[in-house]
């Protein structure tokens, strides 16, 4: 069982206990310390990408963890759209279209990378029992409404995500060996 499978196993746990038939906790603690270690905000990757949708009490589902890493996630994007110097921004009006530049990547980034599946096979890369033509059997959509040049800053931005996510993990699981 890999680290993604402990962590979600311990957020839908009903069952936090610490001792010798419950190991919940390892993995939640495993996270935070990778958090520390790390960007800051790998568990909430975690929690966003597969915990949010199958948590079992309504309550506690969804769309503040969302929001909040939104949130982070675009603050990340305009310091390294910044730092990449992806657009000069020496007027007001330079200024703004980066900024407008900065959010649409981080809003279609995100999106891609929590639900990038394509669209004519659902995710799977089979169609009626033959490779999806429109991904070539990756099971990947392709990144639609952007042009060249944001599209590869969109592209660059996914990739960033999941080497997040990975790091985190890798970093998490490696705490708990």
């Amino acid at each position: 069982m890999g680290f993604a499978d402990r962590y979600l196993s311990a957020v839908n746990s009903s069952n936090l206990r610490d001792d010798d038939q419950h190991r919940s906790t390892d993995a939640l603690c495993a996270a935070a310390v990778a958090d520390t270690a790390g960007a800051g905000f790998g568990a909430l990757l975690s929690r966003v990408k597969y915990a949010d949708g199958t948590q079992h009490k309504l309550f506690e589902s969804g769309s503040a963890n969302l929001a909040s890493l939104l949130r982070i996630w675009t603050a990340r994007v305009i310091e390294k759209g910044r730092e990449r110097k992806w657009v000069k921004e020496g007027t007001a009006w330079d200024a703004q279209a980066a900024h407008k530049l900065y959010r649409s990547v981080a809003e279609r980034s995100l999106a891609y990378w929590l639900d990038g599946k394509c669209e004519a096979c659902g995710g799977s890369g089979v169609k009626a029992r033959c490779l999806c033509a429109p991904c070539k059997g990756t099971g990947k959509g392709e990144i639609t409404g952007t042009g060249g040049f944001e599209l590869e800053r969109v592209k660059d931005m996914v990739s960033e995500l999941e080497n997040l996510l990975q790091s985190h993990n890798s970093r998490a699981a490696a705490s708990l060996r």
